[in-house]
């Protein structure tokens, strides 16, 4: 995390960004309190369509009969 003034950060703003962009956490302090957080924003991802896997996924007709392997164990 990287802390710095206001003042500070007005001339390195360009910086700090890529700074962000690469996950780094900035804190802009004024009068050596913090007031801002800069952070990466988080890639939105869509919500999920009901039914959008239909016919993509298949279950064979045997799917829960015993398994061989496991024939000394029932």
């Amino acid at each position: 995390m990287t802390k710095l003034d206001i003042a500070k950060a007005k001339s390195e703003l360009e910086r700090l960004v890529e700074l962000a962009k690469s996950g780094e956490e900035i804190i802009i302090t004024v009068k050596e309190q913090p007031v801002v957080k800069i952070v990466p924003l988080r890639e939105e991802k869509r919500p999920l369509k009901f039914g959008s896997a239909k016919g993509k996924i298949t279950i064979s007709d045997d799917f829960d009969e015993p398994l061989a392997d496991f024939a000394e164990y029932s």
